[in-house]
């Protein structure tokens, strides 16, 4: 079973090498649209174990990352492609319009 892994200033740059596809959700603690999509996080990382890497960072505690790609508000994801940003999504969602993005890079899961 897999779960979105924590990533910070730091380790995000190797996470982003070592995966093809890894989605980013920048949140904080504070935002309430950020709880509204965690779960969305929890349920792509299971359906797409082994094609897309579910990773979180928070801004609170990592504003150098956040900057770097000028995440203004939160909740914003990005579906980073061999290290670049291929997809942005701003605000909460459900979860088709994640699977909608991540669908033009990986098949849907079965």
């Amino acid at each position: 079973m897999s779960k979105p892994i924590e990533v910070n200033d730091a380790n995000f740059d190797q996470t982003l090498k070592q995966h093809s596809l890894v989605l980013v959700d920048f949140w904080a603690a504070w935002c309430g649209p950020c709880r509204m999509v965690a779960p969305v996080m929890e349920e792509l990382a299971k359906d797409y174990a082994g094609k897309v890497t579910v990773a979180k960072l928070d801004v609170d505690a990592n504003p150098q990352t956040a900057m770097r790609y000028r995440v203004m508000s939160i909740p914003t994801v990005i579906l980073f492609k061999n290290g670049e940003p291929a997809e942005v999504m701003v605000g909460a969602a459900p979860k088709r319009n994640f699977e909608a993005r991540i669908s033009k890079h990986v098949p849907a899961p079965v």
